[in-house]
């Protein structure tokens, strides 16, 4: 027997207390759904008031807030006829719990707790909630007296329950319990559930994705069935783009996915499906009845619906949808996307007027130049497109008039995109023509100053007070001095950066002032290889969390996909501060003023982050990896190096400037890598433990 139902799952641009734009955004995409025939429609996790409230889940207004939102949502009669889950906090017997919320028709189905929570890398769900821990147990919730009179109920189910249509099953997932070994899908498949929800949260990160699509295409293929897995997309108020990519499977092949990467508001996908499809595949394979046959039984909250055609309203004209073939992107596309729509967001939802970036002429603010550029693209291909919303906003920043419309991304940037080269007595030619070739190509409003004058006059103060003139290393000064004249620079760049982001746009005859952009890469931010407030320190930095072998990779990208020539002559150029006074025979190089490369940087961070190293088992490992290119003398001594900069740098942390979070690596102080910035930078334990290794490997070579 055939039974097609059509179901939809929704991306949504949600911003955390954001309840009046939540709402419009839920509702938008639920009528979306109901225009496209569907008749399950389910949203992103915690979506009403958006997942990044953080430590706003402990106030009391922040559920009142939901409740309200829902019961709008329970009064709408535009809104009946589908099935609509939806999100929410919820406080039961005084527990608050991150929970769906189903209703049909004006009425609470089930309220549903998620069962285990997130609580790692960016995560900290047991900071806000509890995970429902009664597995496959149900008890009555006493509903707000409020909603009771908008739904006429005074109780409805409240645990972990399957919902009961009038001709299928429908399971819950919440985000976090897809990836754990006892995923509940398992349990309600076996039990019935022939359509599996999952509202989640899920950031970006590079190489993610697939991970997330081969978890829900296991899912089905071993269980079979329907799974809708729906997505919070964009910049909700921190460091995390939620990277869309909602998606809806049936036994073990994708059906239909929306984009990872958007500006738009509002995505709603749907498939048709047919639920006698799911019901052959399981009967098929008898070792799955047998453990059906003893599955734990479920309670069952009834939704007086149909999802699927009822026989007697045959249309022929329904199709079943088609399976697709997932395409991901390159991680240099995902650097161009992620960042970019990252950008955009956090630009219209501050109510400024553009951004500022000191353009050094090297790579990693050529990229962060790049990704702003990718941004002024995505926004006027979407303005041309007629996008409303999107139209809305870019009038709003530039200060335009209603008729205004983006011609390129070059017209646009000149409206929203500062770029200034500051050089010094140290800075070359060669960087000066890079940047201004850069900033003419893409569009920048460019501004190419000289700042000695500044700088000889921090100095001349200091030689006044103390009657003694620093001098850099190369003409006979002590480290002392040439690093503190290197920071003069390069703290004057960042007041100086602050001072045109604010005055930039009045000395054009503009209203708003700009966000100022930083380029720190996340080696140098590991290794601590910048000053401490200078332009590292800035409102926002896009590559804060990319390694340079990615950057590298992706300005070759960016060269190609967007016909830029231009950036061939970065490519080319040797990474350098140009702090210190260059010659025929000494010019500042990054990767020898840090003592390694870029490339064992990123190796020492994962070591460190997500292998859990320290010293002593990074050596080991690395003795293994590295074995056949240097002595393990050699190899002891390039750790020893990286923990030293790593522990006397680490309070640098501390400051950084909110970044993109991309890199599983990253050293991010906030909330990724909780770590201490006070340091015993001797490592006397760890260190004597590697000499000691070290001596019997060396014995062991000599016999």
């Amino acid at each position: 027997m055939v039974h097609y139902t059509t179901v939809a799952t929704c991306t949504l641009n949600q911003w955390a207390l954001d309840f009046e734009g939540n709402y419009q955004r839920i509702r938008e995409s639920i009528l979306q759904a109901k225009a496209l025939n569907a008749r399950l429609r389910i949203g992103p996790e915690l979506e009403i008031p958006g997942y990044g409230c953080y430590d706003h889940f402990l106030e009391r207004d922040t559920v009142q807030h939901s409740w309200e939102v829902l019961g709008r949502l329970l009064e709408d009669r535009s809104l009946d006829g589908i099935l609509i889950d939806t999100g929410m906090p919820v406080l039961h017997r005084n527990a608050r719990y991150n929970c769906r919320i189903i209703i049909l028709n004006g009425k609470i189905v089930l309220i549903r707790p998620k069962l285990y929570l997130a609580n790692d890398g960016n995560y900290r769900e047991m900071r806000w909630f509890v995970g429902w821990t009664r597995l496959a147990q149900t008890e009555d919730f006493v509903l707000p007296l409020f909603i009771g009179r908008i739904t006429g109920q005074r109780s409805v189910m409240f645990g972990d329950a399957l919902i009961s249509t009038w001709d299928t099953c429908v399971g819950i997932e919440l985000c976090e319990e897809l990836f754990t070994p006892e995923s509940p899908h398992i349990a309600m498949s076996l039990d019935g559930a022939e359509i599996i929800v999952n509202s989640s949260g899920s950031h970006h990160e590079l190489r993610k994705l697939k991970r997330r699509v081969d978890l829900i295409t296991e899912a089905t293929l071993k269980c079979g069935g329907v799974y809708l897995y729906a997505n919070q997309k964009g910049c909700d108020g921190d460091r995390l783009y939620y990277d869309g990519a909602a998606m809806i499977l049936a036994n073990g092949v994708v059906l239909a996915m929306s984009s990872q990467f958007s500006i738009a508001d509002v995505d709603v996908q749907v498939a048709t499906v047919d639920l006698g499809a799911v019901r052959a595949f399981r009967a098929a394979r008898t070792s799955r009845s047998m453990q059906a046959a003893r599955a734990t039984p479920y309670p069952r909250a009834k939704a007086e619906c149909a999802l699927a055609v009822e026989l007697g309203d045959f249309d022929n004209s329904v199709r079943p949808t088609d399976p697709i073939a997932v395409r991901y992107n390159t991680p240099s596309e995902e650097i161009n996307l992620g960042p970019a729509c990252w950008l955009w967001d956090y630009l219209r939802r501050s109510g400024q007027g553009g951004f500022f970036l000191p353009l050094s002429g090297g790579l990693d603010s050529c990229s962060t130049a790049l990704i702003v550029h990718s941004m002024c693209r995505q926004v006027t291909e979407a303005c041309l497109r007629g996008d409303e919303q999107v139209l809305k906003d870019v009038r709003r920043c530039v200060g335009a008039g209603a008729d205004y419309v983006p011609e390129s991304a070059q017209e646009l940037a000149g409206h929203l995109f500062y770029t200034c080269y500051m050089g010094t007595e140290n800075s070359s030619t060669e960087t000066q023509e890079r940047a201004r070739h850069l900033a003419q190509t893409i569009g920048s409003y460019h501004v190419d100053l000289r700042m000695d004058s500044v700088v000889t006059a921090i100095v001349a103060l200091f030689v006044l007070v103390t009657s003694r003139t620093p001098q850099y290393e190369v003409r006979g000064g002590s480290s002392s001095e040439n690093l503190a004249l290197q920071n003069i620079q390069a703290r004057l760049r960042m007041l100086l950066s602050y001072l045109f982001a604010a005055l930039l746009p009045w000395a054009r005859g503009r209203q708003k002032s700009l966000l100022v952009l930083s380029s720190a890469n996340v080696d140098e931010a590991l290794r601590g290889y910048f000053t401490k407030y200078d332009c590292s320190s800035a409102d926002l930095n896009p590559i804060g969390s990319i390694s340079k072998h990615d950057l590298r990779k992706y300005v070759a990208f960016a060269r190609d996909a967007m016909e830029l020539p231009v950036l061939d002559e970065f490519l080319n150029a040797m990474p350098s501060a140009e702090l210190v006074p260059h010659s025929e025979s000494y010019t500042q190089s990054d990767e020898v003023e840090m003592g390694m490369s870029y490339a064992e940087l990123s190796e020492f961070g994962r070591l460190r982050k997500v292998d859990g190293c320290g010293p002593y088992s990074m050596v080991m490992h690395l003795l293994h990896i590295w074995g056949d290119q240097l002595t393990p003398r050699e190899i002891a001594q390039k750790v020893r190096r990286f923990f030293f900069f790593y522990a006397i740098n680490r309070h640098k942390m501390t400051t950084i400037t909110p970044a993109y979070h991309a890199e599983t690596y990253s050293p991010d102080d906030n909330r990724f890598d909780m770590r201490p910035f006070l340091y015993n930078s001797s490592w006397t334990w760890q260190f004597q433990a590697i000499d000691a290794l070290i001596e019997r490997i060396e014995s062991a070579q000599d016999q």
